[in-house]
């Protein structure tokens, strides 16, 4: 027989399992959502990084095009590696030879593994002048950039031809 004091007090097993089916429940509606919105703002970041990393090729090209950049006669108008962006190049119409800068640093792929900034360039595929649209190689300068990823965006387009 129980004191008189203790009755009513505490849950019963059956109390507990329900809630625990509840709480599981729960988790397992809200776990995809979750991961929806990690993937989501990855591919923001990718978005942005590609964006950054273009602009940059955009501007080596312009300033190619003015004069600013030091070339051969018959060289490509684009970077011969993602680097040169990031380290600049002597501006050739400036009378104190100071560098052009086009980049600060080369933004990761949020999908490369490692996100080792050291190595941010390897992660990016390079697409050459000369190479096709539909079968990117790399080459002597550097056209374009993708992402090397397998994975497919929430759009259903692969990252590769983001």
């Amino acid at each position: 027989m129980r004191a008189p004091w203790t009755k009513g007090r505490g849950f019963t097993l059956i109390e507990l399992l329900v809630t625990l089916a509840i709480l599981a429940v729960l988790a397992v509606l809200v776990l995809p959502t979750a991961q929806m919105g990690v993937q989501r703002v990855k591919e923001q970041e990718l978005k942005l990084a590609l964006r950054e990393i273009r602009a940059g090729i955009d501007a080596y090209r312009k300033a190619f095009d003015s004069g600013h950049v030091q070339h051969d006669l018959g060289a490509s108008p684009y970077p011969p590696s993602l680097a040169i962006l990031v380290q600049g190049v002597p501006d050739q119409l400036d009378p104190e030879g100071r560098k052009l800068f086009f980049l600060r640093r080369i933004p990761p792929d949020p999908w490369c593994q490692g996100g080792d900034p050291a190595r941010a360039e390897s992660c990016w595929g390079k697409r050459s002048y000369a190479s096709e649209a539909d079968d990117p190689q790399e080459g002597n300068d550097v056209y374009d950039v993708y992402s090397r990823s397998e994975g497919t965006g929430l759009n259903g387009v692969p990252y590769k031809q983001w």
